[in-house]
């Protein structure tokens, strides 16, 4: 029985963390958000309802459940307080279950405003980002200029700092990207504006996570993006702007790595890509059409069209390596049951190692040809089956190839959208 498990994601993201956060949160006591913003996107079903969260962490859809954005995330309050009414307007009331770390910096319009205007200058060679400022962000809070959700409780020293990084974004916004300026004045009172609805949730959360493990409660720690799209570790420069692997959960809650009892690394079925980067394993064919129509791979935050591909399993590897993975969580596993075949990449052709990630910047794309080994589809129902024995031969097998790749369990299977639509392999804390 496992109290405090990480849940992450081993690809580019999407991987349909929120959907698992979500079904194990009913046990636990706490959630916590450590790294990311709301570039992140996970979408939940609840009795056929669809509920898309982008700050709050999943578990709050349990009434038990108490919230954490911790000092890892960048936050746009505005954004926040958006996401909070839509809760309420669905029936979730969050009141007094949610804290917020006072040193988690905040995202405000000329974040976004050098986001989307950095992306335009770079033209055919643009990142791809979200466009919601979280790169700027994190660029402040490194630059140590940042605002944190702490200033909003000291309104003269708010307006001073405010005023000051305001002409230092103007400086580079109207002489080198030709925007407008942004007027300080609109962001402090939009600030002001919104300040008595978060006050009360600014609480030390360190405080909170390490009282709760003296308590011994159960907590879920909720991952956003994926380890490849890690600051450090990932396609670089095809990241985001936060550490997506485990070590961001010691950084972004001031907890130690001896309070981590089991790290699930989860994993679709097959591949998805958003924005731009390297994608060995991309499909461009009418196996990419029904994996993005059957899956529907569209982005939760831009709407984007995910790239689609086979699993990578090389990839894998390398998740399972730089996170000290326990177990796996196979996602939308019932995508791929009207495929005659199905392929998994199991090593690159021309490249004798790809030990790191990272080192995608240094490699030729051009020879990255992944290899793969070719299994016999199921061509049967998976959706909604909720024991493994009832999974078809062919499905079952497919599950123990990926066992085999990266070489550890697979405790987890998603058979759908639904938080019910779950195999639980393997008790954690049921």
């Amino acid at each position: 029985m496992k109290k405090n498990i990480v849940i992450l994601g081993t690809q580019w993201g999407d991987e349909g963390k929120g959907k698992i956060v979500d079904f194990l949160s009913s046990n636990s006591s706490y959630v916590v958000r450590y790294h990311g913003g709301n570039n992140a996107g996970h979408t939940l079903v609840v009795n056929k309802k669809k509920i898309i969260l982008h700050l709050i962490p999943s578990g709050l859809l349990y009434p038990n459940v108490i919230g954490i954005i911790s000092n890892g995330v960048v936050i746009s309050p505005f954004e926040l307080i958006k996401e909070i009414k839509m809760l309420e307007e669905n029936g979730y009331f969050i009141n007094k279950r949610l804290y917020i770390s006072p040193s988690a910096p905040l995202i405000l319009p000329y974040h976004i405003q050098m986001d989307l205007a950095r992306e335009k200058k770079l033209g055919n060679y643009l990142l791809g980002t979200t466009g919601r400022g979280i790169g700027p962000a994190y660029e402040d809070k490194i630059a140590r200029r940042s605002l944190q959700i702490g200033d909003l409780k000291n309104k003269k020293e708010l307006s001073r700092k405010l005023e000051i990084i305001v002409d230092y974004y103007n400086s580079q916004l109207v002489s080198f990207y030709k925007c407008k300026p942004i007027d300080y004045k609109n962001i402090l009172k939009d600030l002001l504006e919104i300040t008595d609805f978060i006050y009360d949730m600014i609480q030390d959360t360190t405080n909170i996570l390490h009282q709760a493990i003296k308590d011994k409660k159960r907590i879920i720690f909720e991952g956003a993006q994926g380890s490849l799209l890690d600051i450090d570790h990932g396609t670089y420069p095809y990241v985001t702007s936060s550490n997506s692997t485990i070590g961001g959960v010691m950084t972004g809650t001031g907890l130690g790595p001896k309070n981590l009892d089991y790290i699930l690394g989860v994993t679709k079925a097959y591949s998805t890509r958003v924005g731009q980067g390297p994608f060995p394993t991309e499909l461009f064919n009418d196996v990419d059409h029904y994996l993005s129509t059957t899956g529907q791979e569209f982005g939760s935050t831009t709407g984007r069209k995910r790239r689609t591909g086979w699993l990578d399993g090389v990839a894998l590897r390398y998740a399972v390596k730089i996170n000290s993975l326990s177990a796996l969580c196979i996602t939308k596993l019932d995508v791929l049951d009207n495929l005659k075949e199905i392929k998994i990449c199991t090593s690159y052709k021309n490249i004798n190692s790809l030990e790191n990630y990272n080192n995608f910047s240094n490699v030729n794309l051009n020879n990255i040809i992944p290899i793969y080994e070719v299994y016999p589809g199921w061509m049967k129902k998976t959706s909604g089956i909720k024991n493994i024995e009832d999974l078809p031969q062919e499905a079952r097998n497919y599950i123990h190839h990926i066992e085999k790749i990266a070489k550890i369990p697979v405790d987890i299977i998603s058979t759908g959208p639904d938080r019910l639509d779950t195999i639980l392999v393997k008790k954690l804390f049921f």
